[in-house]
């Protein structure tokens, strides 16, 4: 055969057509399998693990449990009132309302009182607490935590509480100073916590409070319990659970502005910007390189493929119904499901927001890995309930490392090398998920 081939390459003609076969086959090889055209898909090195889960650690955060181990605080025998928390937004920002709201109730020795989901306005419907939450289970796992009334004495429930809106109070917000003396007169009070607040000024018995609540003491509706376990045994295994914030009112919150969107996607998120106009010219560059830009689909799969997390990975997408560009990440990553590819039925359909969010909550702590494009409320509370699991195979994507890469013009395989270090490293160290008090840091 090798006579042969010399033979023929003596020939101008069939020399010829082999170069250009030749250049044609590596042409072909090398086209890259990266959404961006420009962009190969990087080549591990021998130095480098083949996915970023094969990285390993040197830093956890483990649920350590120290609110169980000692001796607890009594609960005063007098209580100072009643408090209702009242819940706003999404499912997730509920719940990290209701666990501050049990932390605050204990720090004012006051009664619980069951939450109120506001939830009409944001979700287009009514589903209360209990409607998403075990409620005895709740009850019977804070016992001797905080006391909670599962129905008001009847001279309390005849009036409406007084409200106390601590929402945007920042900085040193004190409870005791501020909403002690309002408990103490009306004797009941509604309130939403504050955004920003100090729980390392709580004595230890509200900080163990907080901590049951939040990991202790809250599980789904044996309803919901059971459709979600449908849904997590439809998933095809083993598969990664991607939370993907690109939804028009996302990005309009985020006044920022994309090039290169459908004509379609443009004007859903113009028409839900209102007020809030991108930002332009130096403002935009500095918005965008602190990481406030979410990442687009297209970009998360540019991410994914970094990261060396290969295009046949089986994918549940954690999101709502109105994601746009979606076909940025799915002409990438082919074998993508979601909750309504997966599920039917009317007691699928007659589902909403919270109850829906709950289906993705729970999917997302029982997945094989887990990757969030926003570390917003449902990735704090997914990361942290994934830790207490002992699933450590999650990852908050750094849209301010890729922002900073793409705007020092990097692109290709350098793109994708800078942030496979950029992740490796942050992966390494166990940065990134923000876990609070309730947890301890363990070096391996």
């Amino acid at each position: 055969m090798y006579e042969m081939i010399a033979l023929i390459v003596k020939k101008p003609l069939w020399s010829t057509l082999v170069v250009t076969f030749s250049l044609l086959l590596a042409v072909i090889c090398l086209t890259p399998s990266s959404p961006f055209s420009q962009s190969p898909v990087r080549s591990t090195s021998p130095f480098e693990e083949s996915d970023i889960w094969s990285v390993r650690r040197i830093v956890d955060w483990r649920p350590c449990k120290w609110w169980l181990q000692g001796h607890l605080t009594a609960l005063p025998v007098e209580s100072n009132g009643y408090i209702r928390v009242d819940c706003y937004g999404g499912l997730n920002q509920m719940r990290r309302d209701l666990c501050d709201g049990v932390g605050i109730a204990r720090l004012l020795n006051a009664t619980l009182v069951l939450p109120k989901f506001e939830v009409a306005a944001y979700w287009n419907e009514s589903s209360g607490f209990a409607d998403v939450f075990d409620v005895d289970y709740f009850i019977q796992r804070m016992n001797r935590f905080v006391k909670i009334a599962k129905e008001l004495p009847a001279e309390i429930a005849s009036k409406e509480p007084f409200r106390v809106d601590c929402s945007k109070r920042k900085g040193l917000f004190d409870y005791i100073e501020s909403v002690l003396p309002s408990l103490l007169e009306h004797r009941y009070i509604s309130m939403t916590p504050a955004m920003s607040q100090r729980r390392d000024r709580y004595p230890l018995y509200a900080k163990a409070a907080f901590c049951q609540a939040c990991y202790s003491a809250l599980r789904l509706t044996r309803a919901l319990e059971r459709k979600s376990s449908e849904l997590l045994l439809a998933i095809p295994k083993p598969f990664l659970s991607l939370h993907l914030r690109f939804e028009p009112d996302m990005v309009a919150y985020s006044q920022c502005k994309y090039d290169g969107l459908s004509h379609v996607s443009m004007e859903a998120i113009e028409a839900a910007r209102g007020d809030r106009k991108p930002w332009t010219g130096e403002v935009a560059r500095v918005w965008r390189n602190r990481g406030k830009c979410p990442l687009t689909p297209k970009e998360t799969a540019f991410v994914l493929q970094a990261l060396s997390i290969p295009t046949n990975t089986n994918i549940y997408l954690a999101a709502g119904d109105g994601l746009t560009e979606l076909e940025g990440l799915t002409s990438v990553y082919t074998n993508v499901v979601t909750k309504s590819t997966l599920l039917s039925g009317e007691d699928f359909t007659s589902m909403h927001g919270n109850t829906k969010a709950a289906l993705d909550y729970y999917v997302s702590i029982n997945s094989d890995s887990y990757v969030a494009t926003y570390f917003g409320n449902m990735d704090k509370m997914v990361a942290a309930i994934r830790a207490v699991k002992g699933l450590f195979k999650t990852l908050l994507l750094s849209r301010k490392a890729f922002a900073e890469f793409t705007s020092q013009g990097l692109k290709g395989k350098e793109l994708m090398d800078a942030l496979w270090k950029a992740h490796r490293d942050d992966f390494v160290m166990g940065r990134g998920s923000a876990l609070p008090a309730c947890f301890c840091e363990l070096r391996l």
